[in-house]
């Protein structure tokens, strides 16, 4: 073999063609011929290795749960949020009913905190019609539900203070635990491990004190952000259309 000829040749990319011919080693000693075998091994490990990143293609993206373990669906629709780029590049809000936990992202998917929430007392994804208007002592017990869906948040007020909306016409908000009623007993349902106790608001959802101040507030502060509430009885295809899925003055401004 001449080995004045030897070159490798990469077919698959442009960017490499051919490599430079190897200068012609006259009376060469072991060494310089295990040099010439390494430095051809590189060079053909080079183009394996690029071969196979083009036809790879671009890597899917994910989403940081900083070391958290939320549910299936949370973790689908997170990374799936990552993905497509459906927050839009805003911060964002997973609100995962079965689990009652409200997670909060920077818009880049970073994990920024996640905590308890309280809910509304009955299961269902979809909000009464008229809702919105009704006096909070006439909206009926299976009425009282937070409606799933994809939702763009902004911060504005109730009767008593400032809150986010989720869905202002259905007077569905994110806020500051209320304490108004001691029998409903919102704080120490916030405080066990149980979720079956986080079932008791008409429909908003309701946060502990520090984790709205701290983390909810800010990114409504001076954009709106989107807040994902997840179904109870919907499919997940249904609610977001998420691809590769399965292969999972009282009412209207007052606060619930």
């Amino acid at each position: 073999m001449n080995m004045s000829k030897v070159f490798i040749s990469c077919t698959a990319s442009p960017k490499y063609k051919q490599a430079a011919p190897l200068p012609a080693l006259r009376n060469r000693s072991g060494k310089a011929r295990w040099l010439s075998r390494q430095l051809r091994l590189a060079a053909a490990l080079l183009c394996v290795a690029h071969a196979a990143a083009v036809h790879a293609g671009p890597r899917q993206a994910v989403a940081d749960f900083s070391g958290q373990t939320p549910s299936s669906d949370a973790r689908h629709l997170a990374d799936w949020i990552a993905d497509s780029r459906d927050n839009s590049g805003l911060a964002f809000v997973i609100v995962d009913k079965k689990r009652a936990t409200a997670y909060v992202f920077d818009a880049h998917a970073r994990l920024r905190a996640a905590a308890a929430v309280l809910l509304g007392s009955a299961l269902g994804d979809d909000s009464a019609p008229g809702i919105g208007d009704k006096p909070i002592a006439a909206i009926r017990p299976e009425e009282r539900t937070t409606p799933a869906g994809r939702f763009v948040g902004e911060r504005g007020r109730n009767l008593r203070e400032d809150v986010v909306w989720v869905d202002y016409d259905a007077a569905v908000s994110m806020h500051r635990v209320l304490t108004s009623n001691p029998a409903e007993r919102r704080l120490e349902r916030l405080a066990t491990p149980s979720i079956g106790d986080n079932r008791i608001s008409s429909g908003c959802i309701n946060l502990p004190v520090s984790f709205y101040e701290n983390h909810v507030r800010p990114i409504f502060a001076s954009a709106k952000a989107v807040v994902y509430v997840l179904p109870d009885t919907k499919s997940m295809q249904q609610v977001f259309g998420v691809y590769g899925y399965g292969a999972g003055l009282q009412g209207l401004h007052s606060g619930r």
